[in-house]
């Protein structure tokens, strides 16, 4: 039961609706099948699969709310939950920031996140992309641990002001690390989509198992500020830091946003004038829902253009505040890249460090966005346009903003999966220069 379709959704929401007796309803409807595998030296260590259906209702009387949840749907269970509701927002104070939920919303259709191929995992799919690490990894004396997550699922809602809403994805993510058997060298690779055809494990696995090889028996380099080619994972995760665009953070202080002496930066240029990032449900390589979590209609909009901050989020209570139109939070990123190669990039650089990856990242200043971390599963550095050597890890300190006013390349963009989390975003590679590592790690 967990894939409702569009008319079962609306129908059991039509009827959460009709047992309402408050001022207003608000109802959530949400369901997920998924499966996954897991190995770890070179041998599956767990896989499963997991069904999950549940609904939400939201009562309120004036500024006074209440939620209850259930994961039984029969009549008598659907009016238990409303009147459960009922009575908490009875028992509720008011909240001086309730927003009535939205009437009737234009979404433009269907989006692009459901994919059939995807949809149809098997067991056997899932075995099979682990062999295609495995198998590989052991004929080259390396050790292969990995993890594959698929999903399917819904999202709808309804409220009694008219509102419907429904939309439902699919997602496949893989990620891999390669470690030679003798512990010097490490490799990694990910790789994220709606649509599994697009997703090849095996050579997401070539990938890692070639990067684990060469980055055997690492040397020091000196920290300090070097020119760096970070492939788009690496550039992602620094990316994604600076894309917390809270308007009401920014208006009230708190942010990078916010502008010395008030009000926002908002129309000032940030980075330099290459950068461009914009949202935009529709797009065919990151497509995400057309609607935001309150129901309000997600569109094309640039965020940053041409350097310049073109767009902050505005809740529907802060831009009511502000007197401004709510601009929902996007569901993705993506980032104009060039037509540089890592290649390329490595070819045009006479000292420098190529980044594979960064984990553990953390903030030492959140109004500069500055943060420190790590390089991790392979690091080279290069010399006259060569990859001369494998060098050990470094720690860094630095701030996304800096690092795009240090931009000296932009590479191609791709579907970035970062060390922590995984946005739907599309980053490019890039070369920047005077990149900050403050010391050496002994992480392999």
């Amino acid at each position: 039961m967990a894939i409702l379709s569009k008319d079962e959704a609306q129908q059991i929401l039509k009827k959460v609706i009709g047992f309402s007796k408050a001022d207003g309803i608000q109802a959530n409807l949400n369901g997920n099948d998924g499966g996954n595998i897991r190995y770890a030296r070179n041998s599956v260590s767990t896989s499963g699969e997991d069904s999950n259906v549940g609904l939400g209702v939201q009562s309120y009387y004036g500024k006074k709310s209440g939620t209850a949840t259930i994961n039984e749907f029969d009549d008598a269970s659907l009016e238990k939950v409303v009147k459960r509701s009922e009575e908490l927002a009875q028992l509720a104070p008011e909240n001086p920031e309730f927003m009535e939920p939205l009437g009737p919303q234009t979404y433009g259709g269907e989006s692009k996140t459901w994919s059939e191929q995807t949809a149809k995992i098997t067991p056997e799919y899932r075995a099979q992309a682990a062999a295609n690490s495995i198998g590989p990894a052991s004929k080259k004396e390396v050790t292969a641990a990995g993890f594959l997550e698929d999903n399917r699922g819904f999202n709808a809602m309804m409220n009694s002001k008219g509102l419907f809403a429904y939309n439902k994805a699919t997602g496949v993510d893989f990620t891999v690390t390669m470690r030679t058997n003798d512990g010097t060298g490490s490799g990694w690779a990910a790789r994220t989509n709606n649509d599994v055809s697009k997703i090849n494990t095996a050579d997401a696995s070539a990938v890692a198992i070639e990067k684990a090889l060469s980055s055997r028996n690492a040397k020091a380099l000196e920290p300090g500020k070097y020119t760096v080619v970070l492939e788009a994972a690496a550039a992602a995760d620094l990316v994604r830091l600076m894309l917390n665009m809270n308007a009401r953070q920014a208006d009230e202080g708190r942010s990078f946003y916010s502008k010395k002496g008030g009000g926002t930066k908002l129309g000032e240029k940030i980075v330099d004038e290459r950068v461009n990032i914009y949202t935009d449900p529709w797009h065919d390589e990151v497509p995400s829902s057309p609607w935001a979590g309150d129901g309000q209609a997600r569109k094309r909009m640039d965020l940053i253009k041409n350097g310049v901050v073109s767009n902050l989020f505005y809740d529907r209570y802060w831009a009511s505040q502000k007197n401004v139109a709510p601009v929902p939070f996007g569901g993705n990123t993506i980032m104009q890249g060039g037509t540089a190669s890592i290649e390329d990039m490595i070819k045009d650089t006479k000292r420098g460090v190529l980044v594979t990856r960064f984990w553990y990242i953390r903030p030492v200043d959140p109004q500069t966005l500055l943060y420190t971390g790590l390089t991790r599963d392979s690091t080279f550095y290069i010399e006259n346009g060569k990859i001369k050597h494998p060098i050990k890890n470094f720690r860094f300190n630095e701030s996304p903003i800096i690092m795009l006013n240090n931009l000296e390349t932009l590479g191609k963009q791709e579907r970035a999966v970062t060390s922590e989390g995984n946005p739907n975003g599309l980053i490019p590679s890039m070369k920047i220069r005077d990149f900050t590592f403050s010391s050496l790690s002994d992480a392999i």
